[in-house]
């Protein structure tokens, strides 16, 4: 039995991702998360994955203000580091691609922000924040591609490094509580806290949690076989490009009708 949806905390993959469709609640976190002003944005909700809390990438295309376009892929990691590095490369050369239309001119190129929030210190040093970008070896400078890589750790310990609202926020990621939110008193931790007991409370989330969550147990059951992760990437890659094509509604088919699912796994080159 898994965790109930009023018990989640927001290092779970689908209650992170379902407070960050919401533009405001975006919006805090990259600016707290980056350490960078942001401004007003714009989330594209059809390139936003909602899954279960076994799905780990959420992809958020933000507009700045000033309408100069930034890509940011956002992803949520519980498991480990082992591949994380080449996980972020794969992440920033998939959304180069999908940013780059046909005839594009190539300094017409947006920058890009791999961001990884882990739960867990993916490289040792203890630092709440790790930062790349690609820089010369021979003379240390940058080679400014407009692509960074970043990597939080909610374990952390070099507090006086870093802006307390950002280690703040990274403990709350672990510690989604009433409690904790008192505790702080953070104006951003409390308004990203708004949205978590919003959504806790709406039926419709919960629902959606639930039918996600339903549907890849029984996926990872039937799929043992040939494996356990590509049975689960194969059903979510499939409802996302079912929510990208307008079928969302016919989600909920997938697991009523077998039939159904095998139509869509073959009208999708799954």
């Amino acid at each position: 039995m898994g965790t109930r949806f009023q018990d989640l905390n927001l290092s779970n993959y689908f209650l992170f991702a379902a407070a960050a469709e919401d533009e405001e609640v975006s919006q805090l976190l990259l600016e707290t998360l980056l350490g960078i002003k942001v401004g007003r944005v714009k989330v594209n909700v059809e390139h936003t994955f909602l899954y279960s809390s076994d799905y780990r990438s959420i992809r958020l295309d933000v507009y700045i203000s000033d309408e100069v376009e930034v890509h940011y892929n956002v992803e949520m990691e519980n498991r480990g580091r082992e591949t994380l590095p080449q996980r972020s490369r794969f992440h920033q050369a998939e959304m180069d691609v999908m940013s780059l239309a046909p005839g594009m001119p190539f300094l017409e190129m947006k920058p890009v922000y791999v961001v990884f929030i882990c739960t867990f210190d993916p490289f040792g040093h203890g630092l709440y924040r790790y930062t790349f970008e690609n820089r010369c070896i021979e003379k240390d400078f940058s080679l400014g591609d407009g692509a960074m890589r970043v990597f939080l750790n909610t374990k952390g310990t070099n507090d006086v490094e870093v802006p307390i609202e950002l280690v703040n926020l990274l403990h709350y990621v672990e510690d989604t509580t009433d409690e904790y939110v008192v505790r702080v008193d953070d104006p951003n931790v409390r308004r990203l806290h708004e949205r978590v007991v919003t959504l806790k409370q709406n039926k419709t989330w919960e629902a959606k949690y639930m039918l996600f969550e339903e549907l890849l147990q029984e996926q990872k059951q039937k799929g043992r076989e040939e494996g356990r992760e590509e049975a689960t990437f194969r059903i979510l890659r499939l409802t996302e490009m079912m929510m990208a094509s307008g079928e969302a509604g016919e989600i909920a088919r997938l697991r009523q009708e077998p039939e159904f699912l095998a139509a869509m796994f073959e009208k999708y080159h799954l």
